[in-house]
């Protein structure tokens, strides 16, 4: 959930970088939800929303339609403050699958060695075709989606701390066949090739 004057609504599960410019003066919020728990506030299937962004209104009614300006009128924890009251006088109850899908994203999220969907499977005991349903409804991509994201969210780490770095290795070890696949699935996720990201750890370091 974005809060920004140009950049406002809930944003879906995107298979690009989100990118906002801050010009001028400007603030604003952004609200992350656990991974596969939004649905009960969607109140339809998560993938409806994959790639795309709708209205603060469309979740929350007239309570969210003048957030942005209430964020904006604010300071700091204040901005905090408005969006915690939103969210809890609309806290909708989360079914059991609601909880299986979370708690499945928190197994690939803990184990690294989880890099395929037969994998995942067998850790969660549910099948590969039931857990494509259980993402598209409460993730809004499918679990090979999922797990390459949390996959590239851990080379992204050790990348930007380490001095120096086997790609092909490290490619290897998540599971592609190539490092120039894993090249490629970088890019697309974070917006930056795999060398352009070390270097910027480097300048950080």
């Amino acid at each position: 959930m974005s809060l920004f004057r140009k950049a406002a609504g809930v944003f879906g599960p995107a298979h690009v970088p989100f990118r906002y410019v801050v010009e001028d003066q400007d603030q604003g919020l952004g609200v992350r939800f656990r991974p596969g728990c939004f649905r009960p506030f969607l109140r339809r299937p998560v993938s409806t929303i994959v790639d795309r962004h709708i209205g603060l209104d469309e979740i929350f009614g007239t309570s969210g339609a003048g957030l942005v300006d209430s964020v904006h009128a604010a300071r700091d924890e204040e901005m905090v403050a408005i969006a915690d009251e939103l969210l809890c006088a609309n806290v909708p109850v989360a079914g059991a699958a609601t909880r299986r899908a979370a708690d499945a994203m928190e197994i690939i999220a803990a184990d690294p060695a989880i890099i395929r969907v037969d994998q995942l499977s067998a850790r969660t005991g549910a099948t590969p075709r039931s857990l494509q349903r259980l993402f598209a409804e409460h993730v809004g991509t499918g679990p090979k989606w999922a797990i390459r994201v949390y996959r590239i969210n851990e080379a992204a780490q050790r990348i930007a701390s380490a001095a120096e770095l086997d790609y092909a290795r490290l490619a290897a070890e998540l599971g592609y066949t190539d490092q120039s696949h894993f090249t490629r699935d970088f890019t697309a996720i974070a917006g930056i090739s795999p060398a352009g990201y070390h270097r910027l750890g480097a300048e950080e370091r």
